[in-house]
């Protein structure tokens, strides 16, 4: 571990811990004393980053309200108000999001394998904005990302966040029959992407859409852009982790299905507890 203010590796590990149980650290170069917190986003807090990594998760998974969050923990005698959830998604979301993104780099789908495109529609500010979501023949995520317009530069920035996301150009893209993506695809993916207009062989994407549809509902609109930006991306990336099926129509048995769920849960609080 580097020291969080000079950035210096002459550190050691001191004997006692902290009141809540983190590993205190010396630097022999500075002097500076911190723990294992110190310089990550949750210092300072007042829980346990289990508990807060625990919150965050069950936040982005199930359709529960900020405030639903805080009475389930009243339960457990944590008491801390519906903002401070907000705050611990704003600070621990993207972290989430970033990790499995990076994992997906390289492993979504194989050269070749087709992309089936479409935007929905979601209220931000009470305006209505365009969520613009890929994913592959399998229904394994590609990207996602949210615009407040639908037009050629946002379905060009969508392709090039895609293309970046998966490390990889399909050779065949599905979309709707909006005027800006055949350009959209040339520009982004190249000519020898093959191009097709299907509004019923977009049926599966169509379906997906309410994942992110329903999830949403409960929340009623979005009161900023950035929010919901960062909201969609963290729910859509967690969701797409946690599935079991990597194939289409793959049958999985409970006990695995169990197995599968618990262990990626776990990986998910790890992330977010080193956060």
């Amino acid at each position: 571990m580097e020291c969080v203010a000079c950035g210096s590796a002459a550190v050691t590990e001191r004997p006692e811990r902290t009141a809540r149980g983190y590993r205190r650290f010396r630097c022999r170069d500075c002097g500076k004393q911190y723990n294992e917190r110190s310089g990550g986003p949750l210092n300072h807090s007042q829980y346990p980053s289990d508990v807060i990594a625990l919150v965050v998760l069950w936040r982005l998974r199930y359709r529960l309200t900020l405030r639903d969050l805080a009475e389930m923990f009243l339960q457990r005698d944590l008491v801390f108000s519906h903002e401070a959830v907000r705050d611990w998604e704003a600070k621990l979301a993207p972290v989430l999001a970033g990790e499995l993104r990076r994992r997906r780099h390289g492993k979504v789908g194989t050269c070749g394998r087709p992309w089936h495109v479409d935007e929905t529609y979601l209220k931000v500010r009470g305006r209505w904005a365009y969520l613009y979501r890929a994913i592959d023949c399998d229904g394994n995520l590609v990207d996602t990302m949210l615009s407040e317009h639908r037009d050629m530069a946002a379905a060009q920035a969508f392709f090039r966040s895609a293309k970046a996301a998966t490390g990889i150009t399909p050779e065949r893209v599905t979309t709707d029959g909006h005027g800006s993506y055949p350009r959209a695809i040339r520009s982004m993916l190249g000519r020898r992407v093959v191009h097709r207009t299907s509004a019923f062989k977009n049926n599966r994407l169509e379906q997906d859409h309410r994942g992110v549809k329903s999830r949403t509902r409960c929340m009623r609109g979005f009161k900023s852009f950035n929010l919901a930006e960062r909201f969609c991306r963290s729910y859509d990336e967690l969701r797409n982790f946690l599935r079991s099926c990597a194939r289409h129509n793959q049958h999985v048995p409970a006990h695995r299905r169990r197995l599968l769920h618990l262990r990626r849960v776990t990986t998910a609080l790890a992330v977010l507890s080193a956060a």
